[in-house]
């Protein structure tokens, strides 16, 4: 009996049958793994703010950004499976996390409520444009079942935004 070596089998691609291509599931698994490598950032810094969080509106803003935190936690095993279903792979470490994010972490010892808001409103704006560039590639190969999440996700974070946006706006 063959029994492949534990080094033999970390080796073995991870098949997943489609009718992509292989070019398509390059692609899609690209940039979904990108989105899902700022969903985790962004996810990790809302729950950061809302951790750490100060000040007179202490109980709206902290359960608005545990909100927002569970929704963008929510997308990220969506996205992983997504880019496993199209036949590619995806994140594997908090590492590969870090050489691809593209939205910044913010490690400082002290940042007002209103800065904390509009630093988050400012990411969600820029995941949206990350949305829309990921949805632009599975366009491209007709994967209409990525293409749809990403639709309301795009949606998702708009409404983050806004909410953020609105919760900084001076009192007139």
């Amino acid at each position: 009996m063959n029994n492949p070596s534990p080094q033999s089998r970390q080796g073995a691609a991870l098949h997943t049958p489609t009718d992509l291509g292989a070019r398509a599931t390059t692609d899609i698994a690209a940039a979904l793994t990108g989105l899902l490598a700022d969903m985790l950032a962004l996810y990790l810094k809302t729950k950061n703010f809302h951790w750490h969080l100060s000040g007179p509106h202490f109980r709206d803003y902290h359960l608005m950004l545990d909100e927002q935190g569970d929704q963008i936690f929510a997308t990220t095993d969506v996205i992983a499976e997504r880019a496993r279903k199209v036949g590619g792979t995806t994140l594997r470490s908090i590492g590969h996390i870090h050489r691809i994010q593209r939205l910044l972490d913010n490690d400082a010892d002290y940042v007002t409520p209103g800065d904390m808001l509009a630093e988050l409103a400012d990411d969600n704006r820029r995941l949206t444009g990350f949305l829309r560039a990921a949805h632009g590639v599975c366009e491209n190969y007709n994967d209409v079942a990525s293409t749809s999440l990403i639709e309301v996700w795009i949606d998702e974070a708009e409404r983050r935004s806004w909410f953020l946006y609105e919760s900084t706006r001076p009192v007139r």
